[in-house]
């Protein structure tokens, strides 16, 4: 895939979620309503909609604040730099996520965006360290920057008013999906040239191969030929 493509794409996708849950909040805002009780209510059949909806509902215009920024980073991340497990990743840590919060969260509703960054968080983190790869380190860094302390405090059961037990499961969901995707290899392609000359002639091959980007993957490769007489060149 063409990388801007794949950079237009991330981005995009990531934007059309964001939109989603700044959407939500206008609804609420504009009509006067507290959607809340759409959020994850742990042990309940009606609370169990809130694994699908729960994330896309915030407290406050802070609390809406506070997620964007750092979904719009981590989501462009791995749509760009894991596009092709991308889906299945975001679907995972999301759905992983708000089931563990029904299955073992107190007793309160659970809303916000904040399980999804931790876990898009700790992926990017843990995968960059499995694959040795700056890129996707360097911005989860950045983020870790941005968080300060409040990262692992927010795991912490302290405040009752913080759903630290989506932020944890978050966290989980993302290192298990790096533990479970860590065969898949970055897409990066490298250029083998070959020159051979004969009877006046000099022809150069051109090979592109782009490494396998997961097990299993053939590698593919582009050969271009270009011959180049050498009595045009006196």
């Amino acid at each position: 895939m063409d990388e801007r493509r794949r950079l237009r794409g991330s981005i995009h996708l990531t934007l059309a979620f964001v939109l989603l849950i700044w959407l939500v909040k206008i609804v609420e805002f504009t009509f006067d309503l507290d959607l809340s009780e759409y959020g994850i209510l742990p042990r309940t059949l009606n609370g169990s909609i809130g694994i699908i909806t729960g994330p896309l509902i915030h407290g406050d215009i802070f609390h809406l604040l506070s997620n964007t920024f750092p979904v719009l980073i981590l989501g462009m991340g791995i749509l760009y730099f894991y596009h092709r497990i991308a889906p299945a990743v975001l679907i995972m840590i999301y759905l992983m996520t708000g089931f563990w919060v029904w299955i073992a969260a107190r007793d309160a509703y659970h809303i916000g965006a904040s399980g999804l960054v931790y876990g898009m968080l700790t992926f990017l983190l843990l995968s960059g360290f499995i694959r040795r790869d700056r890129n996707t380190l360097a911005l989860s860094f950045v983020i870790l920057l941005l968080y300060g302390g409040s990262f692992v405090a927010g795991m912490v059961p302290e405040k009752s008013h913080i759903s630290w037990e989506s932020h944890l499961m978050g966290a989980i969901a993302g290192i298990f999906c790096a533990v479970y995707f860590k065969s898949y290899k970055l897409a990066h392609t490298h250029e083998t040239v070959i020159q051979e000359e004969e009877q006046g002639e000099v022809t150069y091959r051109y090979t592109y191969t782009t490494k396998k980007e997961a097990d299993g993957d053939p590698p593919k490769t582009k050969t271009y030929t270009n011959t180049v007489d050498l009595d045009d060149l006196d």
